[in-house]
């Protein structure tokens, strides 16, 4: 049964990871700071995942980046795009219906 558990919490992880990274990143953040902040919320990504979730919004226009050199080692920090945050907004809106209907069936 823990098997079965730990099978359905991950794909249901996997499904809010997305939203959990675009409300993060409201604020410009560099990666490592993203997954300790993720961490820290209970969110369990490790960055083999969320490295390639990055360069996938970042690509669908979901995210901006810029490179900070200004400290000795450079970070790459992301922000949220005006399309990710449209896109956030329906996401959290329709995770508030889906919770709504569940709590109607429970």
């Amino acid at each position: 049964m823990d098997d079965l558990l730990a099978g359905h919490l991950q794909e249901l992880r996997r499904g809010t990871a997305v939203v959990a990274a675009l409300a993060i990143l409201r604020e410009p953040t560099y990666g490592y700071a993203l997954l300790e902040r993720l961490s820290e919320a209970g969110f369990a990504v490790d960055a083999n995942t969320l490295y390639p979730l990055l360069r996938r919004l970042e690509k669908q226009g979901l995210l901006s980046s810029a490179w900070n050199t200004d400290e000795s080692r450079p970070r790459k920090f992301y922000r949220v795009s005006p399309d990710g945050e449209a896109l956030l907004d329906a996401l959290l809106r329709e995770w508030q219906a889906l919770h709504t209907s569940i709590e109607r069936l429970r």
